[in-house]
């Protein structure tokens, strides 16, 4: 890809891959312009999304961000906070993210996810107004929808490895299985 390319994707929307009743509908801060050049999310290399969902168990193997439709068959999706893409998440401002979060309100409450997973405690904080909001399970919902915060997989995070983040991811995935229900790795 070139820089003209991935320039040219500036403000460009990446589609949600969601559907109604998911087990975790994911929500990344915004699409960054690789996932708007190529139309796939958390497309940029070195990002750790992936690597960590099949980490944490959510898949049964590393799937790939062109392969990103296949989340819903294991009852999972993706979304963002603020749709519009960007070199970087400093470039979309407070106001921006309180109206993503205003958005992604209505949008949880059509979908009615069993969970939302923000990746990004700064993006949940500000879309939301919680400022004190740590990683982990939230005490605000959105109608029967329970929110957890993840840390940010992008790779400028160093606060967290793949391993430490996967663990987390993983504490989701075991929130996010009915009382009783054992699935295998990947459902």
């Amino acid at each position: 890809m070139t820089p003209e390319e991935l320039l040219a994707a500036r403000d460009r929307l990446v589609p949600d891959v969601a559907a109604g009743g998911l087990r975790v509908l994911f929500c990344g801060i915004n699409p960054g312009l690789m996932s708007a050049a190529t139309g796939h999310h958390f497309a940029r290399p070195g990002n750790r999304f992936w690597p960590v969902l099949h980490l944490s168990g959510f898949t049964p193997r590393q799937l790939k961000p062109a392969e990103q439709d296949e989340l819903l068959s294991y009852g999972l999706g993706i979304t963002n906070v603020v749709a519009r893409a960007s070199a970087r998440a400093d470039e979309v401002s407070d106001e921006e993210f309180r109206e993503g979060g205003r958005v992604l309100t209505e949008k949880v409450e059509l979908l009615r996810p069993r969970w939302l997973a923000v990746v990004g405690i700064t993006a949940y904080r500000t879309a939301f107004g919680e400022r004190k909001a740590t990683v982990g399970p939230q005490e605000r919902t959105i109608g029967a929808t329970r929110i957890w915060v993840l840390p940010n997989p992008s790779g400028l995070n160093a606060h967290w490895t793949a391993r430490t983040m996967a663990e987390e991811f993983a504490r989701l995935r075991a929130a996010s299985l009915d009382e009783g229900e054992d699935l295998p790795a990947g459902r």
